[in-house]
């Protein structure tokens, strides 16, 4: 298991040392940055506007929307089923827990694995546990970080964090849901799910990543196998 980490306290989150000037500050960095003021904020974003002198050396302004670290949860149940399981699966194949939600900005249905925001001084791991446990109803009893994504980065500071999740359980009562949410928890055949991707049927960044990245993962462990 994953040794669990606060938010901010990420694998990538302190730069290499020897990248650093006197000052602190990445000389590789073509920006200089003036001033910087809030122009709104709420619980869970906020968004700056900073006067910088751009790369070109001409004055410039940049809009940047601050985001606490995110997480993705690739929820895997590979436990035995029966072989006339209605979701397809047979008893041999894991499947993986999908979420369908309407997404405001989009104006459309996402079919996506659970995400969602940290809260403040909330640990990347226990984030992941309460997403999965809001979301889908399930605990898990094994957990594995995958990595991380930039989401945007050319606008937020929004980073996501991908936990694979096994050793599934229901959670007493099933789902947390949250006021903003109406969620339907999908389970596919992980097979399908990684060909949705590939088809553009499954679109949503943290998804997409999360989902390719345990498909390599996979792909890798049977080629070391075979050759081993």
């Amino acid at each position: 298991m994953t040794e669990p980490l606060a938010s901010g306290e990420t694998p990538e989150a302190f730069p290499d040392a020897e990248n650093l000037d006197a000052d602190g500050q990445d000389p590789r960095n073509p920006w200089r940055t003036l001033a910087s003021r809030v122009v709104y904020a709420n619980s869970w974003m906020t968004v700056r506007e900073d006067s910088v002198i751009r790369p070109d050396g001409q004055p410039g302004i940049y809009g940047v929307v601050e985001i606490r670290p995110s997480v993705g949860i690739i929820a895997i149940d590979d436990s035995p089923r029966d072989t006339s399981a209605e979701d397809g699966t047979t008893a041999a194949e894991p499947r993986i827990a999908l979420v369908s939600q309407w997404r405001y900005t989009l104006g459309k249905v996402s079919l996506e694995i659970p995400t969602g925001g940290s809260e403040a001084g909330e640990r990347l791991l226990d984030a992941a546990r309460r997403e999965l446990a809001e979301e889908v109803g399930m605990t898990a009893d094994g957990w594995v970080w995958a990595g991380s994504i930039d989401n945007s980065n050319g606008v937020t500071t929004d980073v996501s964090h991908i936990f694979i999740a096994r050793a599934l359980a229901p959670l007493p009562g099933g789902q947390v849901r949250q006021g903003d949410e109406e969620i339907e928890v999908v389970w596919l055949p992980f097979s399908e799910a990684v060909a949705k991707v590939l088809a553009g049927e499954i679109t949503e960044s943290v998804s997409v990543a999360g989902i390719l990245k345990a498909e390599i993962a996979r792909v890798s462990r049977l080629r070391a196998r075979a050759s081993g």
